[in-house]
């Protein structure tokens, strides 16, 4: 964050922009308790204190990035790698992507067995069954963005390491290049990491890990990094 501010302050928008003001860095993008495991054996910051140590020992790789240091050393690529991966899965998006998923899920589940389908999930859940409740689960369970269910924290938690192994691959993977501005800006967010569509892929087309052109994260004001498509690279003879 320190590369976005200035003596230590950042300006913060909050979206959908109509709220605009100076915070500390060290208030920026901080949600309260966000990461705590509530009766954990080692303390409910455990994870808090894991993800510290890892953002310790990338700041040292970021600061070298800042300092003229390029290309990375294979240890600092692994690690900073590492880290962008987690920065997509630890960030309120990822846990808004979970419910996100769950609500469908259960949509689907419920609309499948017609209005039947909501007796059966309210009797498996337990509890009482009434016919209210039953109308009032199968009215949520088919709109459009699902029923108003959210995952317990835990889950998005126990998912964050599990998920940026899997994707990691795909960033270490790719080419990395610096890019550098000198006369526009760049900004940051609390969803950092961004996917850039492959302008050649149809519109309906999606942007994942594995097929998106290019990943890109902002480190400074006036310095960021592209991850670019690997395709090239790839010997057209070479089936792996």
């Amino acid at each position: 964050m320190q590369g976005f501010a200035g003596n230590g302050r950042i300006e913060t928008v909050r979206l959908p922009g109509d709220q605009r003001f100076t915070q500390s860095v060290n208030d920026a993008s901080v949600a309260k308790n966000f990461y705590s495991v509530v009766g954990h054996e080692d303390g409910d910051d455990v994870i808090e204190c894991a993800l510290s140590e890892i953002e310790g020992a990338t700041a040292a790789v970021l600061r070298a990035i800042v300092g003229g240091s390029w290309p990375l050393s294979y240890e600092d690529r692994m690690l900073l790698g590492y880290f962008l991966a987690l920065q997509v899965t630890r960030v309120p998006a990822q846990r808004r992507t979970i419910d996100h998923v769950a609500r469908q899920m259960l949509r689907i589940q419920v609309g499948v067995g017609g209005k039947s389908g909501p007796r059966q999930e309210l009797e498996r859940q337990g509890g009482q069954v009434t016919d209210e409740r039953v109308e009032t689960l199968w009215e949520q369970a088919t709109r459009p963005e699902g029923p108003p269910i959210q995952q317990p924290k835990d889950e998005h938690i126990k998912q964050m390491p599990k998920t940026g192994e899997e994707i990691v691959k795909y960033i270490v993977g790719r080419p990395w290049s610096l890019v550098r501005f000198d006369r526009r800006s760049l900004i940051t967010s609390d969803a950092p990491v961004g996917l850039v569509r492959n302008p050649e892929d149809e519109p309906w087309f999606g942007a994942g890990f594995l097929t998106a052109w290019g990943i890109t994260f902002p480190l400074t004001r006036k310095l960021g990094r592209l991850l670019s498509d690997p395709q090239p690279l790839i010997d057209p003879g070479d089936p792996g």
